[in-house]
């Protein structure tokens, strides 16, 4: 989108879209003239408004009132003028901490953690999409005696996905033993999905857990478990009451229509799964989708922004927030830009301690 706009209207631009994301009120000239130190006259920033307005990048709701930016204009916003703010140390403190403490477990228990943290952080609806399981292939089996009829069976996908199972046996089994049926689960399944374990796998797996028919029947329904528990990636959120934070949503359909779209999964992982428009800031790769860019009707009021979280180079699934179009984007890509980089380096570390 290239808009050939001297300095001063940018300027002007810039006013506007502070002074609306703060206050959800028009903005007019005098408003400008008072606030921001642009050096010119109120009758001279009028002039220039009904400029930026001809060009899309502003619109007025009526004749006599001020003038609020367009999706064109936040969109010039975020692509050409917006400048990072650095979080505060608490900020730092407060994601570093939070979830390096969550480490220890699953990737979607630090998934639903992450935009649970988030949600707090920008007072705005977060949302997550988990990585699909269908199609991952196996990375590693490990199982640990907990006592002499106990076992847990962990099972981790390429995705970094975990599966934890308590088998019960009927006869006693030592550590020992159990690193020898590991190393044999692992040479016939490493690297192979739930379309890979056919009759052959099977019946291998069969002949070489002979006289432990309980460890493969318990294997067996663990791996189905961890592979085929959805054909889809899920779809979580988090403070959704967050939108009453903004005067717009006191109107009762609105605030309605907005809480039935972040209740509805479907939805709600098509607008995550969108990437209309992706800018890259500060080397980190976000998407941000304003208003009518959005494909779902009733996200048209809406922003979203988005990014990836991954293991590696590859990508596991989505987090970000969705709320009004006058969110404070600046500080809002700050905080999912470093929580994202965490959260990486955590899953990366599930990953590698368990293999």
């Amino acid at each position: 989108m290239d808009f050939n706009i001297d300095e001063r209207k940018i300027k002007i631009l810039q006013a506007i879209i502070h002074d609306y994301i703060i206050t959800g009120e028009p903005v007019g000239s005098r408003t400008i003239a008072k606030k921001y130190d642009l050096g010119v006259s109120s009758a001279t920033i009028r002039n220039e408004m009904s400029d930026l307005e001809e060009l899309g990048l502003i619109e007025q709701l009526h004749t006599s009132s001020g003038r609020k930016p367009s999706d064109k204009g936040y969109r010039l916003y975020v692509d050409k003028l917006i400048e990072l703010p650095k979080l505060t140390p608490e900020e730092e403190l407060r994601i570093k901490t939070q979830l390096i403490n969550e480490a220890l477990y699953e990737v979607d228990k630090i998934v639903r953690k992450a935009i649970l943290l988030l949600s707090e952080l920008t007072k705005l609806t977060c949302v997550v999409k988990t990585p699909s399981v269908r199609n991952s292939s196996i990375k590693v089996i490990q199982l640990l005696a907990i006592d002499n009829n106990s076992i847990l069976a962990v099972i981790m996908t390429q995705n970094g996905m975990i599966n934890n199972n308590l088998i019960r046996v009927n006869k006693s089994i030592n550590n020992e033993m159990l690193q020898k049926v590991s190393n044999f689960l692992n040479s016939k399944l490493a690297n192979l999905t739930i379309q890979d374990i056919n009759l052959k796998v099977i019946n291998e797996l069969k002949s070489g857990l002979k006289g432990y028919e309980d460890i493969f029947d318990a294997i067996i329904t663990a791996l189905y478990d961890a592979l085929d528990k959805a054909d889809n990636s899920e779809v979580y959120y988090e403070g959704a009451a967050n939108i009453f934070n903004y005067p717009e949503y006191n109107d009762v359909e609105k605030a309605r229509q907005f809480l039935s779209l972040v209740d509805n999964k479907d939805l709600l992982g098509r607008l995550f799964n969108i990437t209309p428009e992706v800018s890259s800031i500060n080397s980190n790769i976000v998407t941000i989708s304003i208003g009518k860019e959005n494909i779902i009707e009733d996200a048209r009021d809406c922003s979203i922004i988005s990014a990836t979280y991954s293991l590696g180079r590859e990508p596991l699934g989505t987090i970000g927030v969705i709320g009004p179009t006058r969110m404070q984007y600046s500080k809002v890509i700050s905080l999912l830009t470093q929580l994202v980089g965490i959260l990486n380096k955590n899953i990366g570390q599930i990953y590698f301690d368990d293999r």
